[in-house]
């Protein structure tokens, strides 16, 4: 093993159902602003109405003609969400490229683009596909555009863990950091599932919410819960090693401290209602960070809205924090489940409120589960002082992944 290094936050950036810029997505957040609404499925007789779709999003602003006509739409949030965050931290091709990496998930990828071009093989024949239909849908290809459309030749990966696939890409590469493999890591995620198909495949499964009001669909922990709702886009960071940016002086929104991962080892979708893996993934985290239980003043949840999943959270987070419990919250209360973008768009929130001491609320929360008794800030932001914060991403097959985050 290399030296380790710290990491640090020098950069944001996110595409989300409630804002296209890091300033629109959080205000929005802080004042519990939902950003689900009612859509057209495609799919006839469906129960399900509602999703977190992106808004007023202009492609022409970051991509060129031939990206938005070739690249599937996770691959655009992708490219757009990094390109806010490179630019916010100020990074262009002075920087040393060839010490630049990107590793970038994905939970599903690009079924938009599949579903287009089976739907022309059907029609057609082989003869109308597109030549840019397989590397304009396949999950490595957000790294693969992000690098090559601003020459980063450092490591380029990307992390397909479901719902916790951003997670693990931030993770994973402050370790490319730490152990020297780069300076400066872009990571995230980016996901754009709500086609028929996706949505289709949720509900086969019995895991989406069939409310009639989007506006309080989302309802983690709530005792009327009935399953998570289907969002799209993206969010990026850019990692950094301390004296790198410290040399430069970069802004440094926080430093990422912790990083565990488990699995469950239990069931393809459905976690154990103790939140076992998810408690390991917890502990795993604190462990790397070197720090007590009681040393974090916030929780950003995965919160899904999901009667098995929000339970077994709030198991864990007992497990692990006893009577010492800090602030919780699920911003997918407003943001809906962007799945493989999760992790990213609940990291920059993480962060933002570290920069601003605000827990954002658990919106919709007006009738708290009695089995999931904690204090989930319902409704309401509030003010506190944060120093080190903890976000959590878990996803199908068991897999965990929890991140800290501390003030610089």
């Amino acid at each position: 093993m290399k030296l380790q290094r710290r990491v640090v936050v020098t950069g944001l950036g996110i595409v989300s159902p409630i804002g296209n810029s890091i300033n629109d997505a959080w205000d929005a957040c802080i004042n519990g602003v939902s950003g689900i609404s009612f859509n057209d499925t495609n799919i006839p007789n469906s129960p399900v109405t509602i999703g977190g779709r992106i808004k007023n999003l202009d492609l022409k602003e970051y991509l060129d003609v031939k990206e938005i006509r070739r690249l599937d739409p996770f691959i655009q949030y992708s490219l757009i969400s990094s390109s806010q965050a490179i630019k916010d931290a100020s990074i262009d091709s002075s920087f040393n490229l060839s010490r630049i990496g990107v590793n970038f998930g994905s939970g599903i990828g690009g079924i938009s683009n599949i579903e287009k071009n089976y739907k022309l093989l059907n029609e057609y024949s082989y003869k109308k596909i597109s030549p840019f239909f397989v590397p304009g849908s396949i999950i490595n290809m957000a790294s693969g555009f992000i690098s090559i459309k601003n020459g980063f030749s450092g490591p380029s990966m990307s992390t397909v863990t479901a719902c916790s696939a951003a997670s693990h890409s931030i993770g994973m590469s402050a370790r490319s950091i730490s152990y020297g493999d780069a300076d400066i890591m872009i990571a995230g995620g980016g996901e754009m599932s709500s086609t028929p198909l996706g949505i289709g495949g949720f509900i086969a499964a019995r895991a989406l919410s069939e409310s009639s009001d989007p506006l309080t669909a989302s309802k983690p922990w709530d005792k009327n819960r009935d399953g998570f709702v289907l969002s799209d886009g993206s969010a990026s960071l850019v990692l950094e090693e301390y004296e790198h940016a410290k040399k430069r002086s970069a802004h440094i929104y926080g430093e990422l401290i912790g990083f565990g991962m488990s699995s469950d080892a239990f069931h393809m979708t459905a976690p154990p209602e103790n939140g076992k893996g998810a408690s390991s993934a917890m502990n795993e985290a604190l462990k790397d960070a070197a720090i007590d239980y009681s040393e974090i003043d916030y929780i950003n949840a995965h919160g899904t809205s999901t009667p098995l999943g929000d339970l077994a959270e709030s198991n864990a987070i007992k497990n692990i924090f006893k009577n010492n419990i800090p602030s919780i919250s699920s911003t997918k209360s407003m943001t809906g489940h962007t799945l493989g973008a999760a992790g990213a768009i609940e990291s920059v929130f993480s962060l933002l409120a570290l920069r601003d001491g605000i827990i954002p609320p658990t919106i919709n929360l007006n009738n708290l589960d009695p089995e999931c008794n904690l204090d989930f800030t319902p409704n309401i932001a509030r003010e506190k002082k944060i120093t080190t914060v903890m976000n959590n991403s878990f996803g199908f097959g068991g897999t965990n992944s929890s991140l800290v985050f501390k003030k610089v």
